[in-house]
């Protein structure tokens, strides 16, 4: 369907149509050559409609961008329920390591939310609506307050608010270490031919499943008399290992 037809019809499920497509190729651009990478132009030029057109349905790139970040986490906490619904269900041998690794693999497998979460707060969150903002906002903070009721299910010693702590220091961290993990073919390619450059070379998912373990192991250990009182938690629960 073209853009002219589009102006001519202007049905709502035509504009929803248009803004799907656009999402769409936004999705693919930012996959293939990285958030950074995508310019407005080269969406419109994917979708085959002029920039002026596209403006029609979204303000900015970076609206467009937020808008797929939102997608992203929603699509990210749905995936995580069923694991962690397993590590609840049976928990077997130690329950934080299983956790652990679930969350890794949750941030690991997902690239684009990876790249999308550093763009965020430096830029996306910068050239779009207040309106805009309120609407992400509260679509990630709810994603990151499911994905912590999900962890406190599976290791119940701890509270939901730790949970939320941990969930969000390692989706933090997955952003910018998915930066760092995924460096230019010619930045990579120096890193891999030069000893000394050794440490610059990080994999994302077992450097995020460490750190997991690290933050697990300390909440309980780290826990103060106000924080216990505040969360309604025994200290004899607080004292397990």
């Amino acid at each position: 369907m073209t853009e002219e037809t589009f102006e001519r019809a202007r049905r709502p499920e035509q504009k929803l149509q248009r803004r799907d497509a656009i999402l769409g190729a936004a999705r693919d651009l930012a996959l293939r050559d990285g958030v950074r990478n995508v310019s407005l132009a080269d969406i419109a030029a994917r979708v085959g409609i002029h920039k002026s057109a596209l403006l029609r349905y979204f303000e900015t790139r970076e609206q467009i961008f937020l808008e797929l970040t939102a997608q992203a986490w929603g699509e990210w906490v749905a995936a995580l329920r069923s694991e962690l619904d397993a590590v609840a269900a049976d928990a077997g041998t130690d329950p934080p390591a299983r956790v652990a690794d679930v969350l890794a693999r949750s941030f690991a497998g997902r690239p684009l939310l990876c790249d999308l979460i550093a763009h965020t707060p430096l830029n996306l969150e910068r050239n779009v609506s207040p309106e805009a903002v309120r609407s992400y906002k509260l679509t990630s903070l709810g994603a990151v307050g499911e994905a912590a009721t999900l962890v406190q299910h599976a290791l119940p010693d701890l509270t939901v608010a730790e949970c939320t702590e941990l969930v969000a220091a390692l989706a933090s961290l997955a952003g910018a270490v998915w930066q760092i993990a995924n460096p230019a073919p010619a930045l990579a390619e120096l890193y891999a031919s030069d000893p000394a450059l050794a440490q610059a070379c990080v994999d994302l998912a077992p450097r995020l499943r460490r750190t997991a373990e690290i933050l697990l192991a300390g909440l309980i250990p780290s826990r103060s008399p106000e924080s216990l009182r505040n969360a309604n938690v025994r200290p004899a629960a607080a004292g397990r290992p």
